[in-house]
């Protein structure tokens, strides 16, 4: 890339005072555009800030991605998607979004897409990783607490409401999981090999932490249908640098998360955690 991005000897169709505003956006769509001229498929992102923020997957995040399907123009379709996970009735309505407008799906992970993040990866028919990347267990959590503590708590731990909506919260993940890849990446696989693979992402006898790292290598292990991309490849040092910019302006502005596409951008303003009283 040397000196040459990303700059053109057009000016921009804004106003210099507007532009100047947005600039940060503009970059970033621009190096999209570039990403997108080298693979020959619409890019959308979906980032989170996973270092400074505690945002995760949730229910308002469907209108978000709507937006950035609407904006795309081809049926073959990169998401590129860092997250820390979040609620699974939110991660649903997302693969259900995916399936349905992006019939050729392929997942980027330049960084991390952990628990939740690793089901949305499974939407895919291909999930491109490299050195930088990794997936995680996709046992969910209830209050920051994963639902296998709770499921296998000593009796009278835990209220049997509580135990329900743990067991209700593993076997809604599970059976997500399943779906996605019995239709997807391992439609060719037995019910019962697919299940094998399910087993040891979601519970606690392959993975022993909910960080658990699923690396590039140990996700090929699994029979996840994954490409390996050396991480000097002129496509991932693309993908890395606007995923640095991700993180940097979301630093910077104070985003929680950013979607985008090469025309439609939206960012989410992180919370800040209440002032403790007197």
């Amino acid at each position: 890339m040397g000196d040459t991005f990303p700059r053109s000897t057009d000016l921009p169709q804004q106003s210099p005072l507007f532009w100047v505003t947005h600039k940060d956006r503009y970059l970033r769509q621009l190096l999209i555009q570039d990403i997108q001229q080298q693979t020959g498929r619409d890019l959308i992102v979906y980032f989170t800030d996973c270092d400074r923020s505690q945002s995760g997957i949730d229910q308002t995040d469907d209108t978000f991605l709507t937006e950035l399907l609407d904006g795309v123009s081809r049926s073959q379709v990169d998401l590129f998607l860092e997250t820390n996970g979040g609620g699974t009735d939110g991660t649903e309505k997302i693969c259900s979004l995916l399936r349905q407008r992006a019939p050729d799906l392929r997942v980027i992970v330049p960084r991390r897409a952990k628990s939740n993040g690793t089901v949305i990866a499974l939407c895919g028919s291909d999930i491109l990783l490299s050195s930088t990347s990794e997936l995680g267990p996709i046992d969910p959590s209830m209050n920051n607490i994963p639902v296998e503590f709770v499921i296998n708590a000593p009796a009278g731990a835990v209220n049997a409401i509580e135990l329900q909506i743990a067991k209700t919260f593993l076997a809604q993940t599970r059976k997500l999981a399943k779906y996605l890849l019995c239709t997807g990446m391992m439609k060719t696989l037995k019910p019962a090999d697919v299940e094998a693979v399910v087993d040891k992402l979601a519970s606690r006898s392959q993975y022993h932490s909910h960080g658990s790292v699923i690396d590039v290598n140990e996700a090929i292990s699994l029979g996840l249908s994954v490409k390996n991309i050396d991480s000097k490849d002129p496509l991932w040092q693309r993908i890395w640098l606007l995923r640095t910019m991700y993180s940097y302006d979301c630093g910077r502005n104070g985003y929680s998360k950013i979607f985008e596409g090469q025309r439609v951008s939206s960012a989410v303003t992180r919370v800040a955690p209440p002032t403790p009283g007197p």
